[in-house]
């Protein structure tokens, strides 16, 4: 039997030549495959395929082809994908059920991986502690994870280690750590993916080391995330960077998330644009820690703890536009003691302009903390239904701030009130002794 005889009847796959089935693809059409019960393809089949498979897709990369499975289930243990992976299935039908082992499917050092149409079932079963992900590859350039379904890990669902490439349209759900867990990328894209009921995080861009990420997070949809090992938001998040540069969050939908529904900590020339972000448990959108640069921009918030926070100047947190964001129905309680119902919190080197706060029951805007302010203009902002419209600290050391040109209507305790640290120290200055504190200019102010 050739080569050729073997691929096609050893697991009732099809193999493709890369010119009947471009990269990525998955197109391969149903009646081209071999779909034989005698070789134990019949859905429910509880025989382990995990031998036949990994035979399969070593032969298919030395022909550099596309193994298409049929719709059915393939009980599947410590599978190692080859340097050229192209396994494609039935979206919703082709089913890889974890057989139980140390890991399910993994890859290192790949030239290039394209999974699409497939379904990765981890049945709940437990791997060993060092495996990240039900799907782990690593030190891949070129990946390719497309149309497919992962549920039911163990550890996180998709781990991808020092990878490029694209993640798209697939569903993620049920993983007892996060949904997609990405370290150190290489010009990575997360697109359109829905990543659900995930006891830890949603979807984590991380380095080890800060550098240069540029990771792009877009139009997926993050919901019911969980803080299940505890903290005070390293758990939690919806979208989590962690010392990755220059990544893009943009055009997701979030919601219900037990902390935040994105935080960039420590991560400069971020963009945060354009996100739905509803029911977060504690701050919506947070940057903080050792940044340099970040773009806030015509996100909507409701339903938060806090609103927006772009703070930690004390460790270097700094220079960013906040601009055009909706922040609504802000809650007082929050998963711990810190203070909550705050719309916009910034500290250092900022434009916060063009934003709307309504119903925010500590302050609006709250400029500062302590002696930690440097060069923040809050200018033609609207704050409705606040505590406090904007709450500026008067600390001795702090830094300029400008405040004009905002709409504060329905301050119960003033529009525009000076703070040393949580203690009121002014009446307000949108009123008069705005002129006592040399470090503020605050002027043309509509209060109603």
């Amino acid at each position: 039997m050739d080569r050729r005889a073997f691929l096609t009847g050893a697991l009732g796959a099809t193999v493709a030549a890369p010119a009947a089935a471009a990269v990525g693809s998955g197109n391969l059409s149903r009646h081209s495959s071999i779909d034989n019960p005698e070789l134990g393809l019949l859905t429910g089949s509880v025989r382990d395929r995990s031998h036949t498979l990994q035979r399969l897709l070593g032969a298919a990369s030395n022909d550099d082809r596309q193994i298409y499975l049929p719709a059915g289930s393939y009980v599947v243990s410590e599978l190692r994908l080859p340097a050229r992976t192209r396994l494609a299935g039935v979206p919703g039908a082709t089913r890889l059920v974890f057989g139980g082992g140390a890991h399910m499917i993994s890859s290192s050092q790949a030239e290039f991986v394209s999974l699409t149409g497939l379904t990765f079932d981890g049945a709940g079963k437990t791997m060993d502690e060092y495996v990240p992900g039900l799907v782990h590859l690593a030190s891949t350039k070129n990946v390719v994870v497309e149309d497919c379904i992962i549920e039911g890990s163990s550890r996180s669902g998709l781990a991808l280690d020092r990878c490029g490439g694209r993640v798209t349209r697939t569903v993620i759900g049920g993983a007892a750590n996060a949904g997609i867990r990405a370290v150190e990328s290489t010009g990575l894209s997360i697109a359109d993916n829905v990543v659900k009921d995930c006891a830890n995080g949603g979807i984590l861009v991380y380095r080890w080391t800060k550098g240069e990420g540029g990771t792009i997070v877009t139009g997926n949809r993050v919901e019911g995330i969980g803080a299940q090992s505890g903290g005070t938001g390293q758990y939690g998040n919806g979208i989590n960077v962690f010392r990755a540069d220059s990544v893009l969050v943009a055009n997701n939908r979030i919601a219900d998330c037990a902390f935040l529904s994105v935080r960039a900590n420590s991560a400069s020339n971020v963009q945060i644009t354009g996100n739905n972000c509803m029911r977060s448990g504690e701050t919506a959108i947070y940057a903080e820690f050792s940044f340099e640069g970040a773009v806030i921009a015509n996100n909507i918030v409701d339903g938060a703890a806090n609103g927006i926070s772009v703070v930690n100047f004390k460790e270097g947190g700094r220079i960013a536009v906040v601009s055009g964001n909706i922040v609504r129905n802000l809650k007082r309680e929050g998963p711990h003691k810190n203070g909550f119902g705050t719309g916009i919190a910034l500290e250092a080197d900022i434009s916060a302009t063009g934003n709307v706060v309504e119903n925010a029951p500590r302050f609006g805007m709250a400029l500062g903390w302590g002696p930690f302010l440097r060069d923040v203009a809050a200018t033609g902002n609207v704050i409705r239904n606040a505590g406090v419209g904007i709450a500026v600290t008067v600390v001795d050391g702090a830094g300029s701030a400008v405040i004009s040109d905002n709409l504060i209507s329905g301050s119960e305790r003033g529009a525009i009130v000076g703070m040393r640290w949580q203690e009121r120290a002014s009446g307000d200055l949108a009123l008069s002794g705005a002129e006592e504190f040399e470090h503020l200019q605050i002027e043309r102010n509509r209060v109603s």
